[in-house]
């Protein structure tokens, strides 16, 4: 039987500590959506910990010490989350009372050839300095039409608004203003 000369790379020695129901216990650094606000003790599966909230810096493990410095903490944690939340909501109203314009291309009764949707309106956004991301934007479905527009939009869980968007014909093209 051959011999093999490749060494066997041992696992990690340290293990995530377990939770009640079996996932990991983690602290969260930072408030995740669908999972809990900053400062709460979750347990999440292990791929889930140790693959997108440890790694993105949004939880550690939920130490003994980490518990007790949270405890500590916990009313400039509560007054630094309310204090962001206030931000956002005031980000939101100030968003809110925007309205933008979008040029597409459009048959002459107002049917567009293509379609706008959330990529199309981040973009306009950009150009009134006004920056979201993609799946911030609450679309039903893509604008086929030419018309005035009211789009969902959510910054967190907590901050929400509608934004007024105008899908206009594109300058230049044929389709004729309408009385």
């Amino acid at each position: 039987m051959p011999v093999s000369n490749h060494k066997r790379v041992p696992r990690r020695t340290h293990r995530l500590p377990k939770g009640p129901h079996g996932g990991i216990e983690l602290l969260l650094i930072h408030s995740v959506e669908n999972l809990g606000h900053q400062g709460d003790v979750v347990e999440v599966r292990p791929g889930y910990a140790t693959n997108y909230l440890i790694p993105q810096g949004l939880a550690t493990i939920a130490t003994e010490h980490h518990k007790r410095m949270v405890e500590k903490h916990r009313s400039k944690l509560q007054a630094m989350e309310k204090a962001q939340q206030a931000n956002l909501r005031k980000q939101a109203a100030e968003i809110s009372k925007q309205s933008i314009t979008i040029e597409a291309n459009a048959t002459e009764e107002g049917h567009l050839y293509g379609s706008v949707g959330a990529p199309e309106i981040v973009e306009a956004l950009k150009k009134s300095d006004i920056h979201l991301k993609i799946d911030q934007i609450r679309l039903e479905g893509v604008l086929k039409e030419l018309g005035l527009y009211t789009v969902n939009f959510r910054l967190a869980s907590e901050a929400e608004g509608e934004l007024k968007v105008w899908v206009v014909p594109m300058v230049g093209s044929e389709t004729p203003a309408k009385s």
